[in-house]
Protein backbone atom coordinates (compact mmCIF):
# COMPACT_ATOMS: atom_id res chain seq x y z
CA UNK A 1 0.00 0.00 0.00
CA UNK A 2 1.37 3.51 -0.70
CA UNK A 3 1.52 6.03 2.60
CA UNK A 4 0.82 8.57 0.24
CA UNK A 5 -1.95 7.46 -1.02
CA UNK A 6 -3.49 6.18 2.39
CA UNK A 7 -2.80 9.60 4.31
CA UNK A 8 -5.14 12.61 4.81
CA UNK A 9 -4.29 15.27 2.67
CA UNK A 10 -2.45 18.34 4.47
CA UNK A 11 -5.93 20.73 3.91
CA UNK A 12 -7.71 18.19 5.41
CA UNK A 13 -5.85 17.72 8.28
CA UNK A 14 -5.55 21.17 8.40
CA UNK A 15 -9.23 21.72 8.67
CA UNK A 16 -9.45 19.94 11.67
CA UNK A 17 -11.18 21.65 14.66
CA UNK A 18 -10.60 21.13 18.20
CA UNK A 19 -11.39 22.94 21.93
CA UNK A 20 -8.85 25.82 21.95
CA UNK A 21 -7.44 25.26 18.70
CA UNK A 22 -6.07 28.62 18.39
CA UNK A 23 -3.58 27.45 21.08
CA UNK A 24 -3.52 24.06 21.46
CA UNK A 25 -2.88 22.26 17.94
CA UNK A 26 -3.05 18.66 19.20
CA UNK A 27 -3.34 16.22 21.68
CA UNK A 28 -1.26 12.93 21.98
CA UNK A 29 -1.85 9.97 24.99
CA UNK A 30 0.99 7.48 23.94
CA UNK A 31 1.83 4.10 26.08
CA UNK A 32 4.53 2.02 26.27
CA UNK A 33 4.34 -1.76 26.08
CA UNK A 34 6.50 -4.97 25.91
CA UNK A 35 6.05 -8.65 25.76
CA UNK A 36 6.77 -10.57 28.54
CA UNK A 37 10.28 -13.02 28.22
CA UNK A 38 11.52 -10.99 25.52
CA UNK A 39 14.50 -8.75 25.10
CA UNK A 40 14.03 -5.12 24.15
CA UNK A 41 14.28 -3.80 20.60
CA UNK A 42 17.53 -1.89 21.56
CA UNK A 43 19.21 -5.80 22.86
CA UNK A 44 17.03 -8.23 20.74
CA UNK A 45 18.77 -9.95 17.68
CA UNK A 46 17.28 -8.92 14.07
CA UNK A 47 15.31 -12.85 14.54
CA UNK A 48 13.78 -12.06 18.04
CA UNK A 49 12.53 -7.80 17.21
CA UNK A 50 10.39 -9.89 13.43
CA UNK A 51 9.02 -12.57 15.79
CA UNK A 52 7.83 -9.96 17.97
CA UNK A 53 6.98 -7.90 14.84
CA UNK A 54 4.66 -11.42 13.46
CA UNK A 55 3.84 -11.73 16.50
CA UNK A 56 1.96 -7.90 17.42
CA UNK A 57 1.33 -6.60 14.29
CA UNK A 58 -1.80 -9.28 13.41
CA UNK A 59 -2.69 -8.30 16.96
CA UNK A 60 -3.17 -4.65 16.52
CA UNK A 61 -4.38 -5.06 12.73
CA UNK A 62 -7.05 -7.38 14.36
CA UNK A 63 -8.61 -4.31 16.50
CA UNK A 64 -12.34 -2.73 15.32
CA UNK A 65 -10.63 0.88 14.71
CA UNK A 66 -7.66 -0.08 12.46
CA UNK A 67 -10.07 -1.73 9.95
CA UNK A 68 -8.68 -0.67 6.62
CA UNK A 69 -5.53 0.58 8.44
CA UNK A 70 -2.13 1.09 6.78
CA UNK A 71 0.20 -1.43 8.44
CA UNK A 72 4.18 -1.72 6.51
CA UNK A 73 7.42 -3.00 8.19
CA UNK A 74 10.04 0.15 8.25
CA UNK A 75 12.23 -1.54 6.15
CA UNK A 76 9.76 -1.64 3.32
CA UNK A 77 9.47 2.44 3.40
CA UNK A 78 11.62 4.25 2.34
CA UNK A 79 13.48 7.57 3.93
CA UNK A 80 11.65 10.02 2.08
CA UNK A 81 8.08 8.04 3.46
CA UNK A 82 9.55 7.76 6.82
CA UNK A 83 10.88 11.69 7.20
CA UNK A 84 7.18 12.61 5.93
CA UNK A 85 5.43 10.51 8.89
CA UNK A 86 7.83 12.38 11.21
CA UNK A 87 6.83 15.90 10.04
CA UNK A 88 3.13 14.87 9.96
CA UNK A 89 4.41 13.90 13.78
CA UNK A 90 2.46 10.09 12.88
CA UNK A 91 5.95 8.39 14.46
CA UNK A 92 8.97 10.17 16.04
CA UNK A 93 12.18 10.79 14.73
CA UNK A 94 13.94 7.47 16.26
CA UNK A 95 11.10 4.92 14.83
CA UNK A 96 11.88 6.47 10.99
CA UNK A 97 15.76 5.47 11.94
CA UNK A 98 14.64 1.41 12.40
CA UNK A 99 14.49 -1.07 9.49
CA UNK A 100 13.54 -4.64 9.60
CA UNK A 101 12.14 -6.17 12.97
CA UNK A 102 10.28 -2.62 12.97
CA UNK A 103 6.84 -2.20 11.85
CA UNK A 104 3.86 0.45 11.81
CA UNK A 105 0.10 0.35 11.94
CA UNK A 106 -1.98 3.95 11.40
CA UNK A 107 -5.65 3.99 11.06
CA UNK A 108 -7.91 5.76 7.84
CA UNK A 109 -8.48 8.73 10.51
CA UNK A 110 -4.72 9.44 11.61
CA UNK A 111 -6.10 9.19 14.91
CA UNK A 112 -4.44 5.81 16.00
CA UNK A 113 -0.64 5.06 15.56
CA UNK A 114 1.13 1.99 16.45
CA UNK A 115 5.10 1.95 16.58
CA UNK A 116 6.13 -1.69 16.81
CA UNK A 117 9.76 -2.16 18.32
CA UNK A 118 10.67 1.43 18.04
CA UNK A 119 12.56 1.82 21.56
CA UNK A 120 9.49 -0.89 23.03
CA UNK A 121 7.74 -3.83 21.30
CA UNK A 122 4.97 -1.60 21.15
CA UNK A 123 3.88 2.10 21.55
CA UNK A 124 0.94 3.38 21.02
CA UNK A 125 -0.75 6.70 20.15
CA UNK A 126 -3.70 8.63 20.18
CA UNK A 127 -4.19 12.00 18.40
CA UNK A 128 -6.74 14.67 17.95
CA UNK A 129 -6.92 17.86 17.11
CA UNK A 130 -6.44 20.90 19.71
CA UNK A 131 -7.14 20.22 23.54
CA UNK A 132 -8.60 16.40 23.84
CA UNK A 133 -6.87 14.75 26.00
CA UNK A 134 -9.32 12.53 27.91
CA UNK A 135 -10.88 11.83 24.59
CA UNK A 136 -7.16 11.06 23.18
CA UNK A 137 -6.61 8.67 26.28
CA UNK A 138 -10.20 7.01 26.55
CA UNK A 139 -9.03 5.99 23.10
CA UNK A 140 -5.98 4.47 23.35
CA UNK A 141 -7.27 2.95 26.94
CA UNK A 142 -9.77 0.90 24.99
CA UNK A 143 -7.18 -0.64 22.31
CA UNK A 144 -4.87 -1.03 24.79
CA UNK A 145 -7.25 -3.32 27.26
CA UNK A 146 -8.34 -5.20 23.70
CA UNK A 147 -4.45 -5.66 22.66
CA UNK A 148 -4.29 -6.99 26.69
CA UNK A 149 -5.94 -10.02 25.89
CA UNK A 150 -4.32 -10.87 22.85
CA UNK A 151 -1.02 -10.53 23.96
CA UNK A 152 0.87 -11.39 27.31
CA UNK A 153 2.30 -7.75 28.32
CA UNK A 154 5.92 -7.58 30.38
CA UNK A 155 4.33 -6.35 33.61
CA UNK A 156 5.52 -6.40 37.36
CA UNK A 157 2.84 -6.06 40.79
CA UNK A 158 5.34 -3.88 42.24
CA UNK A 159 6.57 -1.85 39.36
CA UNK A 160 3.97 -1.65 36.53
CA UNK A 161 4.56 -1.93 33.28
CA UNK A 162 8.16 -2.85 32.68
CA UNK A 163 9.77 -0.69 29.54
CA UNK A 164 13.29 -0.16 28.11
CA UNK A 165 13.24 3.88 29.74
CA UNK A 166 12.82 3.93 33.55
CA UNK A 167 11.29 6.89 33.23
CA UNK A 168 8.21 5.03 31.30
CA UNK A 169 8.04 2.57 33.96
CA UNK A 170 4.79 1.96 35.72
CA UNK A 171 1.90 3.31 33.64
CA UNK A 172 3.61 3.62 30.57
CA UNK A 173 1.99 6.35 29.90
CA UNK A 174 3.05 9.93 27.89
CA UNK A 175 0.61 12.49 27.98
CA UNK A 176 1.22 15.26 25.65
CA UNK A 177 -0.05 18.64 24.09
CA UNK A 178 1.31 20.85 20.77
CA UNK A 179 1.05 24.32 21.83
CA UNK A 180 1.56 27.33 19.93
CA UNK A 181 2.32 29.88 22.11
CA UNK A 182 3.54 33.40 20.06
CA UNK A 183 2.53 35.84 23.00
CA UNK A 184 4.31 34.07 25.37
CA UNK A 185 7.55 34.06 23.44
CA UNK A 186 7.24 37.93 21.74
CA UNK A 187 6.52 39.28 25.39
CA UNK A 188 9.32 37.13 26.48
CA UNK A 189 7.51 35.59 29.15
CA UNK A 190 8.36 31.99 27.73
CA UNK A 191 11.59 31.00 29.54
CA UNK A 192 9.40 31.75 33.33
CA UNK A 193 6.54 29.60 32.37
CA UNK A 194 9.04 26.61 30.93
CA UNK A 195 10.40 26.97 34.12
CA UNK A 196 7.42 26.36 36.37
CA UNK A 197 5.99 23.79 34.14
CA UNK A 198 9.56 22.08 34.66
CA UNK A 199 9.18 22.17 38.92
CA UNK A 200 6.00 20.93 37.95
CA UNK A 201 7.51 17.45 37.12
CA UNK A 202 6.66 18.26 33.51
CA UNK A 203 8.82 18.02 30.43
CA UNK A 204 8.58 21.10 27.72
CA UNK A 205 10.27 20.28 23.98
CA UNK A 206 10.30 21.52 20.84
CA UNK A 207 8.23 20.60 17.72
CA UNK A 208 9.53 17.17 17.22
CA UNK A 209 9.88 15.96 20.86
CA UNK A 210 13.04 15.68 22.92
CA UNK A 211 16.39 17.67 21.49
CA UNK A 212 14.57 19.60 19.50
CA UNK A 213 14.04 23.33 18.90
CA UNK A 214 10.76 25.04 19.57
CA UNK A 215 10.39 26.31 15.93
CA UNK A 216 7.56 28.25 14.52
CA UNK A 217 6.73 29.04 18.77
CA UNK A 218 5.47 25.39 19.27
CA UNK A 219 6.21 23.51 22.06
CA UNK A 220 5.29 20.10 23.39
CA UNK A 221 4.17 19.68 27.25
CA UNK A 222 4.18 16.07 28.68
CA UNK A 223 4.29 13.90 31.76
CA UNK A 224 7.90 13.41 32.80
CA UNK A 225 7.10 10.44 35.07
CA UNK A 226 4.99 7.47 34.86
CA UNK A 227 5.18 6.01 37.99
CA UNK A 228 3.30 6.11 41.20
CA UNK A 229 0.25 7.70 39.64
CA UNK A 230 -2.50 6.58 37.58
CA UNK A 231 -3.07 7.36 34.10
CA UNK A 232 -6.52 9.51 34.96
CA UNK A 233 -4.32 11.61 37.69
CA UNK A 234 -1.31 12.37 35.47
CA UNK A 235 -3.90 13.09 32.28
CA UNK A 236 -6.13 15.61 34.88
CA UNK A 237 -2.86 17.06 36.39
CA UNK A 238 -1.64 17.92 32.40
CA UNK A 239 -5.17 19.61 31.73
CA UNK A 240 -4.75 22.08 34.38
CA UNK A 241 -1.37 23.08 33.63
CA UNK A 242 -2.77 23.27 29.86
CA UNK A 243 -5.39 25.01 31.33
CA UNK A 244 -3.21 27.65 33.38
CA UNK A 245 -0.57 28.11 29.91
CA UNK A 246 -3.35 28.60 27.96
CA UNK A 247 -4.69 31.54 30.06
CA UNK A 248 -1.17 33.04 30.09
CA UNK A 249 -0.44 32.75 26.74
CA UNK A 250 -4.27 34.37 26.33
CA UNK A 251 -3.08 37.37 28.29
CA UNK A 252 0.23 37.69 26.93
CA UNK A 253 -2.04 38.32 23.43
CA UNK A 254 -4.00 40.62 25.18
CA UNK A 255 -1.63 42.28 26.95
CA UNK A 256 1.15 42.97 23.74
CA UNK A 257 -2.36 44.20 21.46
CA UNK A 258 -2.91 46.83 24.36
CA UNK A 259 0.33 47.95 25.24
CA UNK A 260 2.74 47.44 22.62
CA UNK A 261 0.47 47.07 19.56
CA UNK A 262 2.97 48.38 16.77
CA UNK A 263 5.52 46.05 17.88
CA UNK A 264 2.92 42.85 17.48
CA UNK A 265 1.76 44.45 13.83
CA UNK A 266 5.22 45.42 13.05
CA UNK A 267 6.27 41.53 13.36
CA UNK A 268 3.38 39.95 11.96
CA UNK A 269 3.56 42.87 8.82
CA UNK A 270 7.06 41.88 8.36
CA UNK A 271 6.53 38.18 8.22
CA UNK A 272 3.87 38.44 5.73
CA UNK A 273 6.75 40.91 3.73
CA UNK A 274 8.93 38.46 3.51
CA UNK A 275 6.72 35.43 3.15
CA UNK A 276 4.61 37.10 0.39
CA UNK A 277 7.84 38.33 -1.56
CA UNK A 278 10.89 36.41 -0.48
CA UNK A 279 12.30 34.04 -3.71
CA UNK A 280 14.44 31.83 -1.50
CA UNK A 281 13.82 30.31 2.36
CA UNK A 282 14.68 28.21 4.42
CA UNK A 283 12.27 25.70 6.40
CA UNK A 284 13.26 27.13 9.85
CA UNK A 285 12.51 30.54 8.49
CA UNK A 286 9.39 29.71 7.09
CA UNK A 287 7.97 28.33 10.36
CA UNK A 288 8.91 30.82 12.76
CA UNK A 289 7.41 33.57 9.95
CA UNK A 290 4.62 31.26 9.33
CA UNK A 291 3.78 31.01 13.26
CA UNK A 292 3.37 35.27 12.98
CA UNK A 293 0.90 35.02 10.69
CA UNK A 294 -0.82 32.53 12.58
CA UNK A 295 -1.18 34.93 15.59
CA UNK A 296 -1.91 38.02 12.78
CA UNK A 297 -5.13 35.46 11.69
CA UNK A 298 -5.97 34.75 15.68
CA UNK A 299 -6.37 38.90 15.86
CA UNK A 300 -7.79 39.85 13.28
CA UNK A 301 -5.35 41.49 11.28
CA UNK A 302 -6.03 39.57 7.98
CA UNK A 303 -9.76 39.61 7.95
CA UNK A 304 -11.15 36.40 6.08
CA UNK A 305 -8.32 34.51 5.78
CA UNK A 306 -8.68 30.83 7.96
CA UNK A 307 -6.02 29.86 9.88
CA UNK A 308 -6.11 26.39 7.90
CA UNK A 309 -3.79 28.40 4.67
CA UNK A 310 -1.25 28.95 7.53
CA UNK A 311 -1.34 25.00 9.34
CA UNK A 312 -1.71 23.37 5.89
CA UNK A 313 1.84 25.41 4.90
CA UNK A 314 3.10 24.35 7.87
CA UNK A 315 2.87 20.74 6.47
CA UNK A 316 3.53 21.42 2.80
CA UNK A 317 6.83 23.50 3.43
CA UNK A 318 8.60 20.83 5.22
CA UNK A 319 11.65 19.48 3.58
CA UNK A 320 10.08 15.90 3.03
CA UNK A 321 6.70 17.00 2.14
CA UNK A 322 8.47 19.58 -0.69
CA UNK A 323 10.75 16.63 -1.70
CA UNK A 324 7.41 14.49 -2.80
CA UNK A 325 6.29 17.11 -5.21
CA UNK A 326 9.33 16.43 -7.03
CA UNK A 327 10.75 13.32 -8.75
CA UNK A 328 14.00 14.49 -8.89
CA UNK A 329 16.21 14.76 -5.64
CA UNK A 330 16.77 18.50 -4.38
CA UNK A 331 19.21 19.96 -2.71
CA UNK A 332 18.56 22.28 0.65
CA UNK A 333 19.18 25.18 -2.10
CA UNK A 334 16.63 24.20 -4.36
CA UNK A 335 14.30 23.42 -1.86
CA UNK A 336 14.32 26.63 -0.69
CA UNK A 337 13.90 28.20 -3.73
CA UNK A 338 10.72 25.91 -4.54
CA UNK A 339 9.33 26.84 -0.72
CA UNK A 340 9.57 30.34 -1.61
CA UNK A 341 7.80 29.83 -4.99
CA UNK A 342 5.19 27.65 -3.63
CA UNK A 343 4.71 30.39 -0.32
CA UNK A 344 4.46 33.12 -2.87
CA UNK A 345 1.96 31.89 -4.85
CA UNK A 346 -0.55 30.43 -1.99
CA UNK A 347 -0.18 34.08 -0.17
CA UNK A 348 -1.06 35.76 -3.78
CA UNK A 349 -5.28 36.40 -2.61
CA UNK A 350 -4.18 37.00 0.81
CA UNK A 351 -3.86 41.26 1.58
CA UNK A 352 -1.47 42.50 3.03
CA UNK A 353 -2.42 42.92 6.96
CA UNK A 354 -4.34 45.83 8.37
CA UNK A 355 -3.12 48.09 11.35
CA UNK A 356 -6.01 48.48 13.13
CA UNK A 357 -7.92 45.33 13.24
CA UNK A 358 -11.86 45.64 14.75
CA UNK A 359 -11.81 45.08 18.56
CA UNK A 360 -13.93 42.33 19.20
CA UNK A 361 -14.78 41.37 22.78
CA UNK A 362 -12.31 40.04 24.76
CA UNK A 363 -9.47 40.43 21.78
CA UNK A 364 -6.95 38.12 21.78
CA UNK A 365 -8.74 35.77 23.66
CA UNK A 366 -9.60 32.20 23.23
CA UNK A 367 -13.52 31.99 24.15
CA UNK A 368 -13.61 28.11 23.08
Amino acid sequence: MDIHAFLVPPADTARRKGPHDRIVMSSRVRLARNVKDAAFPGWAKKPERVRILELIRPAVESLPEMKEAFSETMDSLSALDKQILVERHLISREHAAKSAGSGLVLNREETLCFMINEEDHLRMQALRPGLQLRQAWAAIDQADSALEKRLEYAFSPEMGYLTACPTNIGTGIRVSAMLHLPGLVLGEQINPIIQSVNKLGLAVRGLYGEGTEALGNVFQVSNQMTLGESETAIVERLEKVLAQIIEHEENARGSLLEKKPKMVFNHIGRAYGILANAHSISSKETMNLLSLMRLGIDVGVFPGVERSLVDELFILTQPAHLQKQHAEKLTAEERDLLRADMVRERLRPVSRPISKPPPPPGAGLDKQ
